[in-house]
């Protein structure tokens, strides 16, 4: 399907504590996309996106529209500007935050591709969690089954003990 931005309503999160805050506009959800997710990032300055995390199941990109700031990867903190492509692979290799660390009162504005693959299960390394998702896509909440958040280090045997009922 086909739709322009200008008539998608931005979604805004803002987390003080986290200095997390931009706006956000699901392009491929409001076009019924299926297999390849695309949001519109809004970054304010001096702020972040999502915390650090890479997911197991998805491929990400970015791709910068506007702006100056910088994506923090695995290997370290990239500058980044109008024109540039950042790949995420899924896994660690493609861990990931966005930061509009600029010098200019200037959003930082970029669209976020990503694979649309269900179930998902995303590593957040800074705040040792694993968050699980199932019944629909990353980036979607409609219809989904299981949206959960883990310390990384929770472990359970896969055989309680318990006495055998026979």
């Amino acid at each position: 399907m086909h739709v322009n931005s200008d008539d998608i309503e931005w979604i805004e999160t803002n987390t003080d504590e986290r200095e997390t805050t931009f706006r956000r506009k699901q392009l491929s959800a409001a076009a019924d996309g299926e297999h390849i997710g695309c949001s519109l990032y809004e970054l304010p300055p001096d702020k972040r996106s999502w915390p650090y995390h890479y997911h197991e199941g998805n491929d990400e990109a970015i791709y910068v529209l506007s702006g100056t700031g910088s994506v923090r990867l695995k290997d370290g903190t990239h500058a980044v500007s109008a024109g540039d492509y950042v790949s995420l692979p899924a896994g660690e290799a493609g861990g990931h935050r966005v930061i509009n660390d600029s010098e200019d009162d200037v959003p930082l504005r970029y669209l976020a591709i990503s694979t649309m693959q269900d179930p998902d299960v995303v590593i957040y390394p800074d705040m040792d969690k694993v968050g699980v998702y199932t019944g629909t896509p990353p980036g979607r909440h409609e219809g989904r089954k299981l949206t959960k958040y883990y310390p990384e280090d929770a472990d359970v045997d896969y055989w309680p003990d318990e006495s055998d009922p026979d």
